[in-house]
């Protein structure tokens, strides 16, 4: 009977001392909060609607996950959601194929994907002006190719978008399925702990016969391929692929990751924790609506979330050392 005790004891703390807990604590203390302030808050229309929100940038916030679990960062999926969906609307458009659309969009985010990683993996460009450069040579592709006007979508395309099952949003089961194959991928397969070794100690990972170069490869193309998955959905949620669409974006995605306790630093993380971190930025949003402040107030918001997580990140490192 003690042993049963003191092993429930160790599960309590050891799922209270997980770095998504804390995530996990304020999103329920949220929602806590604004179920007392709002009578609409907890209809299922609305949670469903704080889903739908969310799942876009969960969906990408998957690959900046792993992107940077092995130390580097991709500041360009905002643009890469951008010009995936002009290139999925323009293909569909072109061959009058709906399927044609569908396929590519998220192709054109792994091309974007792949060529991160080879100005990061060949050229030796540090990923942060990589992605940087990027950034801006896709959202002017977008704008070159469209003029700056927006092109429609509409077919399945919008269904993905905008559809529901069972009055469930197809994107947000898009985003569950995906959390699902990406925790499996982390936590089960060689590839993903080829990724946590590459961001803990590059060098040692080397040492140990594990290529850092090509795992590097597959983290930027899975980024840039969930960058174009996301692109579709957004375009297809509007019925519409416009230039700027995803601006922005890549604050949303980094600051899901961060929150969701993914150390900057590289070598930790954990996709629960992402999917957390998502929902919670898009139940603040949220919560800004129903309670009708500015939404300036998200901008300032999503900063002040980026430092406090990055900030309790460095001083839990700063014990851990």
């Amino acid at each position: 009977m003690t042993n049963n005790n003191s092993n429930g004891i160790k599960l309590i703390k050891s799922l209270f001392s997980g770095r998504e807990a804390s995530v996990a604590i304020i999103l329920l203390l949220v929602m806590c909060f604004m179920s007392f302030q709002n009578e609409f808050f907890l209809t299922q229309r609305n949670l469903l609607n704080v889903g739908r929100q969310a799942s876009v940038v969960a969906i990408v916030a998957l690959g900046q996950a792993l992107v940077i679990i092995a130390r580097g960062i991709d500041l360009s999926v905002g643009s890469i959601i951008g010009v995936s969906a002009v290139a999925g609307a323009m293909a569909a458009q072109v061959t009058g194929s709906q399927m044609a659309g569908i396929i590519a969009a998220p192709m054109c985010g792994l091309l974007f994907g792949g060529f991160n990683a080879i100005l990061y993996t060949r050229i030796n460009i540090n990923p942060f002006i990589a992605t940087l450069g990027t950034l801006s040579v896709a959202r002017g592709i977008a704008l070159l190719a469209t003029g700056g006007i927006p092109v429609s979508m509409s077919g399945w395309a919008s269904w993905l978008g905008s559809g529901r099952i069972y009055g469930v949003p197809v994107s947000f089961i898009a985003m569950l399925l995906l959390a699902c194959a990406f925790f499996f991928l982390a936590t089960r397969t060689r590839i993903g702990r080829n990724i946590y070794a590459t961001g803990d100690n590059p060098t040692a990972a080397r040492l140990a016969g594990i290529d850092v170069d090509r795992t590097r490869v597959f983290v930027f193309m899975t980024s840039g391929l969930l960058a174009g998955l996301g692109g579709l959905i957004l375009a297809g949620n509007l019925a519409s692929a416009n230039p700027n669409l995803g601006r922005g974006y890549e604050l949303d995605v980094i600051a899901a990751v961060i929150l969701g306790g993914t150390a900057l630093s590289g070598g930790r993380g954990s996709i629960p924790g992402v999917i957390l971190g998502a929902l919670l930025m898009a139940l603040l949003g949220n919560s800004f609506v129903l309670l009708g402040i500015s939404s300036h107030w998200q901008v300032v918001t999503k900063g002040l979330v980026i430092i406090l997580a990055v900030g309790i990140d460095g001083i839990r490192r700063g014990r851990e050392d």
